[in-house]
């Protein structure tokens, strides 16, 4: 484990760290009853994407979930997000769970033993030994604070990037024209569609502000839902005891 701990600091499978990097990654109108809407149906649909933008871009969190493709992998994300940092869980199918919470710039991981068990062992054939199932143990239930200077750092956080995230996800390729009208968790959307859906889909909402409310992403990639515009929620960085600098206080011998 100390491979892990001190030598290969934060070594994010290679999966992980493209999705990651390549994502570098609904409040007051929300709730708002159905009615009239917001006009932006009679726009096309280049200005359809430009508003839905800029509503995002003015929000100050978002609550995102869905399925997100990368190099073959499925990962599934359920995160809260806002400025100043964000918490949820990214998980692989059949592979890596994890919890991250960000609070400003300091960042937590959290695990169970046998995700730490296998980063010290990724792509090897051996079984983790003694010493990494011991300390992987250790790390079971608790929040590992990752270092700045720790190269997943900058890898993990962009999952609880707001601007990031969006940046990321909200990706369209091809030429724009307006879709069907269409229902996002009870509300009325208008769909923007790239390359003839190909290169994603779009859902803004009808009523209220036009945030984006749900993203098909072209190539089949995933869909993820955004919900929760600009509600706000509480963050917090977990208790001290169940905090673990790994840089720090984890050892084999300890």
């Amino acid at each position: 484990m100390n491979g892990y701990v001190r030598g290969r600091r934060g070594a994010a499978p290679a999966a992980l760290i493209c999705l990651a990097l390549t994502l570098a990654l609904t409040g007051c109108g929300e709730d708002e009853p159905a009615g009239d809407t917001n006009g932006i149906a009679d726009l096309p649909a280049e200005k359809i994407e430009k508003k839905a933008r800029k509503a995002a871009e003015r929000a100050g969190s978002v609550r995102l979930s869905g399925t997100v493709i990368s190099q073959g992998q499925t990962y599934r994300l359920e995160m809260r997000l806002k400025e100043s940092g964000g918490i949820g869980e990214v998980s692989a199918k059949g592979g890596d769970n994890f919890q991250l919470v960000r609070v400003e710039k300091d960042l937590y991981l959290k695990a169970d033993s046998e995700f730490w068990a296998r980063q010290e062992n990724s792509g090897k054939d051996e079984k983790p030994s003694e010493s990494d199932v011991t300390v992987a143990r250790k790390l079971e239930g608790k929040y590992v604070k990752v270092p700045r200077k720790d190269p997943a750092y900058e890898q993990l956080s962009g999952f609880t990037n707001l601007s990031v995230m969006l940046g990321g996800l909200l990706v369209l390729n091809g030429e724009r024209e307006t879709g069907d009208e269409s229902e996002v968790s009870g509300r009325r959307t208008i769909q923007v569609n790239a390359n003839g859906g190909k290169g994603g889909t779009i859902d803004v909402a009808l009523t209220g502000t036009p945030y984006p409310l749900r993203l098909q992403r072209g190539g089949s990639a995933g869909t993820v839902t955004l919900a929760d515009w600009d509600s706000g929620f509480s963050l917090r960085a977990p208790k001290k005891d169940q905090i673990v600098d790994y840089g720090k206080k984890i050892s084999a011998s300890e």
